[in-house]
């Protein structure tokens, strides 16, 4: 299962509609952290795949999002289920955890 881009525009209609859990990372091209956090994220989507939705939201571009969700620092990854945020993890998480969350 691939990774989905999240933007502004699809978030709600991706995520916060979705029947399935979500796993979303906000992150920044420039931020060494998240590019740590990248293959991570894409192991758990491939591994997880058919039972959860995971997406990346680039924080940059997406400012509408970061204020809503109150991103203060990347990465940061959210799982979000029937639209609402379960868990946050904020800076470098293990699999592990993230997997545990879900």
């Amino acid at each position: 299962m691939s990774v989905l881009k999240l933007t502004d525009q699809n978030f709600e209609n991706e995520v916060l509609n979705s029947e399935k859990t979500c796993l979303v990372d906000f992150y920044a091209d420039w931020c060494g952290p998240c590019k740590m956090m990248s293959p991570v994220i894409d192991k758990i989507a491939e591994e997880m795949g058919e039972k959860i939705k995971v997406g990346k939201v680039n924080s940059d571009e997406n400012m509408e999002l970061v204020t809503k969700y109150q991103i203060m620092s990347i990465p940061t990854i959210m799982v979000i289920q029937n639209g609402e945020v379960k868990k946050k993890f904020v800076g470098v998480t293990s699999k592990e955890e993230i997997t545990n969350a879900l």
